[in-house]
């Protein structure tokens, strides 16, 4: 076939980004220089006139918006969008998801960009639009991509998924750029797990940092680390190469390699000597510090051993402290790597 007659990949034109905060400008941002029509709905009307004022999220004020992004109030725009990328708390998906569903059409992409579990339900992201939002085709996006690399227009891959490979491959086709690369997958569960168990991991790598335990021990525990996410993400049916792709190993080395990464900071400040509640006194949103006893529970339940996982939880709850979690660490008892 030549190359006038291939057939040029459809594409969703009208995209709604639900949440103002930074990763939902910076996904503006890249949808914007898709050539995309892109609404950015902020919580309420005072939250949009602050950021068409600024020109910018208050959460990444130095980047500007696109000056074709529209920004208007509340989840109820998203009415006429094509897809709609739901950039809000992983606590908050299933809140959100409900007040869409009197006003989006049967059909609609709904995907999910946050990375955790839903607290009590024990839902993923896909999971907790599905059940409230029935009429919606949920997808996840995730992968290693700090938000203001993306709003930026630095050079990012991330994985995309929805259970439907068409919808994945038009949402991909519809979101890419030179500079910001969507690998497309049917595999919504490796995806979402790869996301969720990465952020509780950072915590523990960056205990480490704070407590100035030496790079060996942070790579040690990295890779550990990484064998307790395969374990779980295989226990609940994620593929192997999800595992190891972008969404998983490649989110897990940026999260635990950077203090832009919330978990990470946040493991950092408890290894230096503050309380897990001090710790989050700063009001950045570390979603490890949620999803973390809800991972070892659902482990738990499974016979997935996360002892790493598990002393985070610990750690963070305050039924350990730092070194009980190290010594309990570091005493286990020796055996073959696999």
């Amino acid at each position: 076939m030549s190359a006038a007659m291939e057939t040029v990949p459809s594409t969703f034109g009208r995209i709604a980004v639900i949440g103002a905060g930074a990763w939902g400008a910076a996904l503006a941002n890249v949808a914007a220089r898709a050539g995309r029509e892109v609404l950015l709905l902020a919580r309420d009307a005072a939250a949009a006139e602050q950021v068409r004022e600024a020109g910018a999220s208050p959460h990444l004020p130095d980047i500007k918006l696109d000056p074709t992004v529209t920004v208007l109030a509340g989840p109820q725009a998203a009415r006429d969008a094509d897809a709609v990328l739901m950039v809000v708390p992983a606590q908050a998906h299933a809140g959100v998801a409900a007040a869409l569903a009197p006003v989006l059409p049967e059909g609609t992409p709904v995907v999910a960009c946050a990375k955790g579990i839903e607290r009590g339900t024990r839902r993923f992201m896909t999971e907790a639009i599905a059940q409230n939002l029935p009429q919606a085709v949920p997808a996840i996006l995730s992968g290693p991509s700090f938000a203001s690399d993306v709003a930026r227009g630095l050079p990012t891959a991330i994985t995309l998924a929805a259970a439907d490979t068409g919808i994945a491959q038009k949402l991909a086709h519809t979101l890419g750029t030179t500079t910001f690369r969507p690998y497309h997958s049917d595999d919504v569960r490796g995806v979402e797990i790869g996301g969720a168990a990465k952020n509780v991991l950072a915590i523990a790598v960056g205990i480490v940092h704070g407590k100035k335990l030496g790079a060996s021990a942070a790579a040690a525990l990295t890779t550990r680390g990484f064998a307790e996410l395969t374990r779980f993400g295989r226990a609940f049916g994620a593929r192997i190469e999800t595992l190891t792709g972008l969404s998983g190993l490649g989110d897990l080395i940026l999260t635990c390699s950077s203090r832009q990464s919330r978990n990470f900071s946040l493991g950092i400040a408890i290894g230096d000597g503050l309380s897990p509640d001090e710790a989050r006194r700063g009001g950045l949103l570390a979603e490890g510090a949620f999803t973390a006893p809800v991972l070892v529970e659902m482990a738990r339940e499974r016979q997935v051993d996360m002892p790493i996982a598990t002393a985070v939880a610990a750690v963070l709850d305050g039924r350990l402290s730092v070194d009980g979690a190290i010594e309990a660490l570091l005493t286990r008892p020796f055996k073959a790597e696999h």
